[in-house]
This record gives structure tokens, sequence and C-alpha cells, in this order.
């Protein structure tokens, strides 16, 4: 089964990112390389919508979800109430906490994480596709941190609290923020704070030397960018141009489907909503 002229989807030889929103909110994703060079971002995501798009050989940024956004539909100017990167419904920087960032550094061997050393806005799972060399787990967290948010630490603008900012971001001390006299492994250490972040979140980064239990490794494979995601919930994407699934009924997580994805695609109808490449 070829991915051609019949589906319009255009897939790299690379590394293909599905990002998936399964909120019950609107999100707008930000996209930047790690020289703060802006992606293709500039759009919004509907709960249940997904987008697949190919970084180029080599790339290295970050993904996150902007939420409570209000952005003129004839200047494509506006505000975030999280994750904000500029005036623009296009990011022009790296974005502001409190958010939930994915993280990578693509190669013969791909780094990925999730971070949550800028704070949590939103649940944040990266799943690798039948990856080979390397760890290839599940990085992320699916709890939602906002119900057990420290009072201190919650963003609550009217009354609800919509995200949990860092200690840093609160606090602004060398110590929390890891920096001056506290800015190397030895003297970065967890904090009570992060400690939260990590008890709910093991396998996020929870503050800035928390390396050996949050970095991933993995090769030859796709990422499926989950925001809001259930661990018993079905997610799906192409890779070696087989419509895969991750779930809880195959025993290694993955399933593919190389000659009945029409059939799923009616089971997923707004699986694949458009595709960017860089």
């Amino acid at each position: 089964m070829s991915f051609g002229k019949e589906t319009g989807i255009k897939l790299s030889k690379g590394a293909n990112f599905t990002i998936l929103n399964s909120c019950n909110e609107t999100i707008w994703p930000g996209i930047t390389a790690n020289n703060h060079q802006s992606g293709n971002d500039g759009f919004a995501l509907k709960p249940g919508q997904s987008i697949v798009f190919s970084p180029p050989s080599g790339w290295g940024g970050r993904v996150w979800a902007r939420t409570g956004c209000d952005f003129n539909q004839n200047t494509s100017n506006g505000t975030c109430q999280t994750g904000g990167c500029g005036s623009s419904l296009k990011c022009s920087g790296p974005g502001d906490p409190p958010f939930s960032i994915a993280e990578f550094n693509l190669g013969d061997l791909d780094y990925y994480d999730v971070s949550l050393v800028d704070g949590f806005n939103l649940p944040l799972t990266v799943t690798p596709v039948k990856g080979t060399k390397g760890n290839c787990s599940v990085a992320g967290c699916d709890n939602d941190l906002r119900a057990n948010c420290p009072p201190e630490l919650a963003l609550k603008p009217d009354g609800k609290v919509i995200a949990c900012r860092s200690a840093c971001n609160v606090f602004n001390s060398d110590e929390y923020c890891c920096r001056g006299a506290f800015s190397d492994v030895v003297s970065c250490l967890p904090t009570n704070y992060s400690r939260i972040f990590k008890q709910a979140c093991p396998a996020a980064y929870s503050y800035a030397h928390d390396d050996s239990t949050s970095v991933l490794t993995c090769s030859t494979t796709d990422y499926i960018i989950t925001f809001c995601s259930s661990r018993n919930q079905t997610q799906c994407t192409y890779h070696d141009k087989q419509l895969v699934c991750t779930g809880p009924k195959s025993s290694d997580g993955l399933k593919a489907f190389p000659q009945r994805w029409p059939i799923l695609m009616l089971a997923f109808p707004i699986f694949i909503k458009f595709v960017f490449k860089f």
C-alpha cells in the first residue's frame, strides 16, 4: 500500500511527528528549533484533531501547547493564557512559562524528553513508534498536575487553576532556578516542589539536572506527541508506510495495519488533519 497521490500524505524518510490533541479544549501548538527559529506552527488543533510534520535530519527543538488563546482573524495577533510565544499566531520565540514541553535532538540516535522545569499546563506524552536502538519508552506525564498543584504555584486568573507554575517562575531564586551558586549538578538538587512534580510524573523532567531518569533515546522511529493522553487510549500514526496504532490490547503496545487503513481512517475520521514539512 503506497501513500502517494491516493492520500496526499508526504512522509519523510527521517522521523515523522504526529501531534494529537486529546484534550477537551482547543490548543495552539508551538514549534521552535533550538536555534530559536520558528517552525511550521501557527494553527489551532480542536479536540480530537492531529497533524503530521517532518523535521529535517538532525533537527533539535521543542513542541508545546498554547492554551486559552484569542487571535484576531484578520491580523492573526492575540494573546494566550499559557505558553504564549509572542503576539502572533505563528510563534516568534521559545514560549513563556508555565507550560509542558516535549524536547528533541534527532540524529543517528535520537534524544527526547518531556520537561516540566518551566511548569505544567497540560498532560503531555511522547511515544516512539517501532523504534530500534535505544530505550524507546514513553516520555512525559498523563497525570493532570493542575488538580493537586500547590496553591502558591497555581495559576488561576479567574479562580480556576489553568496551569501549575514552577518554583523558579514564582520565587525567582538561585536555589529554585539552579543558577549562580546552585548551577552545577552537585548543588542543583531536587526541592520539595520538584519532588511533587516527579512523584506525579516520574518519566518527565522535574528540575534542571534530572537527566538520569528523564532523557530517553531511540532510533529509526517516528513519534506521537499527545496532549491529554490516557494510558488506555489508542493513538495512531503512519510509520514505514503503514498505519501503526498504540493500544493496551496489543502485546507490545503497537500494532500495524498495512492493508486495512481506509477502515481505520473511518474509525479515526480526524486523525490526519493536515501535513507540514519543515
